[in-house]
């Protein structure tokens, strides 16, 4: 299979805002240090890791809404790297990014209609209400959402619209940043079976990242465990589960509550 993403020693700093220097710009620190890893065209791949691991800020350095320090980032064979935003801007159709807060990350002031149509105006596409119309269907939400506020939806249905406005641009590859980490129980089971049936039906490539190894287990394929800016483990996630190579890995395993104590993971 090939690969759509090729992540090679990949760095990214940023400035340390919590410090004020007298003189002079803010101290950088390394947050991302020396990545590399491949995720293939159609896999399910979870990025997992605790609080200040960097997973959030990989997310964005693949989707290029922060630029490497160094390193490279490969996007079907083109080095992305430092791509200028105007090049960019043809390029961010095929990647696209789900955040965790749907609610700011919605306009509030306009319609579920508008929010899904803004993007595919902006790349141009044609047909955009017929667009708006099959991406509400694809996503379980009746066409009357059309016509509503994000306010007017519950947690679910909002990451829902989140979903819709990111197919309807027909990507190749979605990255999925702790979007069920605000959802009761019941709202999570319901978006991560509409990702698995995405995935399949689209052909999409997804990265799912999460603090949480058990919805990572659920739904993805192969698991890369991030901590303190690096890769400790990246396996197949069945194999992650039964036989955990990292010490950090064990710890967040044995930090998911199990219905029974005595029960293992294998």
């Amino acid at each position: 299979m090939a690969d759509l993403y090729q992540i090679e020693n990949l760095r990214l700093s940023l400035a340390d805002m919590t410090a004020k220097p007298l003189f002079g710009a803010a101290p950088h620190i390394e947050i991302l240090r020396g990545l590399s890893f491949t995720i293939p065209k159609g896999a399910v791949v979870g990025i997992v890791g605790g609080s200040g691991s960097g997973k959030s800020t990989l997310g964005r350095a693949l989707v290029r809404l922060l630029e490497p320090s160094g390193g490279a980032i490969r996007f079907d064979g083109s080095d992305i790297t430092h791509l200028p935003e105007a090049a960019l801007r043809q390029l961010r159709r095929r990647f696209q990014m789900i955040f965790q807060d749907p609610m700011s990350s919605l306009n509030p002031r306009h319609r579920v209609g508008t929010i899904i149509a803004e993007p595919l105006r902006l790349h141009r596409f044609d047909a955009i209400p017929d667009r708006v119309a099959k991406a509400l269907d694809q996503v379980g939400l009746p066409q009357s959402f059309a016509t509503r506020y994000p306010h007017e939806l519950s947690g679910g249905q909002r990451q829902r619209v989140g979903i819709a406005r990111a197919i309807a641009l027909e990507p190749d590859f979605i990255l999925a940043d702790e979007i069920v980490s605000g959802l009761d129980v019941s709202s999570q089971a319901q978006v991560l079976n509409l990702l698995e049936r995405l995935v399949q039906d689209l052909g999409l490539t997804l990265a799912f990242i999460s603090h949480d190894l058990s919805v990572i287990r659920r739904l993805c394929q192969r698991t890369i465990v991030l901590h303190r800016g690096e890769i400790v483990e990246d396996q197949p996630t069945a194999d992650l589960f039964a036989h955990p190579q990292a010490a950090y890995t064990r710890e967040l395993l044995e930090a998911i509550p199990l219905p029974d104590p005595a029960q293992a993971w294998t």
